[in-house]
């Protein structure tokens, strides 16, 4: 006799750890190469315009540029990644950092407050940009040569920086045959929902999502989504209105 509450513990650990094992990242190879070198060349050029502009005795680069880099040019259809976030997030990131540390003598203690500020007003400003949260850490934790900066740091090089990785985005994505920015203009035309009959399984999720673009979602969140979709789609042709969460 087995004993259930052993063998289902077991089975919830083991599906846990399971979890924490790396799934492979949906797309292409050819999207991941294009990722890989539109990425290096992006921070190339945007290291050396900037430091044309700045010379060596100004800070001319900041790291967060690194992961922005990766956003723009690896998943170039999030909305994380379009031009007004790296731009508008990265200043609103530097303008609450330089504040705050201006303001808190605490690192600690600023370092909570300014990415709590920062977090709410990229939301309330639709330019949320993981990276910019550390653009406002290294606007407190940059030391002599960011302190020394006051405000003019927002200005160069993070605004420097922002624009001309945005920009080199704009350029290379569309000559690698990519949308962007991402998102359709009202005056665009929408391709229309298509009806089928069929259900549609992971696997051909797996595959859709192989063949195209790396698309920061997974099949099984892709397929809760679509059978929402569905539901609601059901409800109102039922003439029921869905509630929303």
């Amino acid at each position: 006799m087995t004993n259930q509450p052993l063998v289902t513990w077991i089975t919830s650990v083991r599906t846990f750890l399971a979890r924490l094992w790396p799934h492979p990242l949906p797309g292409g190879k050819k999207q991941m190469v294009i990722a890989s070198v539109g990425a290096g060349l992006g921070l190339m050029i945007t290291s050396l315009t900037s430091h044309w502009l700045l010379g060596e005795v100004n800070l001319w680069f900041v790291a967060p540029m690194g992961a922005s880099a990766v956003l723009l040019f690896g998943l170039p259809n999030s909305p994380l990644a379009q031009p007004w976030s790296i731009v508008g997030g990265n200043l609103v990131a530097g303008v609450v950092g330089v504040t705050t540390a201006l303001w808190v003598p605490h690192a600690a203690l600023a370092c909570g407050i300014a990415a709590c500020l920062t977090i709410a007003l990229m939301f309330q400003l639709r330019c949320l940009h993981p990276p910019s949260g550390a653009v406002a850490l290294t606007a407190i934790l940059g030391g002599n040569g960011v302190q020394q900066l006051g405000y003019h740091f927002i200005l160069t090089p993070v605004l420097l920086n922002s624009v001309c990785l945005a920009l080199l985005a704009l350029v290379f994505n569309n000559l690698a045959g990519r949308r962007y920015p991402h998102p359709l203009a009202a005056t665009e035309i929408k391709a229309p929902p298509v009806v089928i009959d069929v259900p549609i399984t992971r696997e051909d999720l797996h595959q859709a999502l192989e063949s195209g673009e790396v698309l920061d979602i997974d099949e099984d969140d892709l397929q809760q989504l679509l059978q929402r979709a569905e539901e609601i789609a059901i409800l109102r042709q039922r003439g029921q209105m869905p509630l929303s969460s």
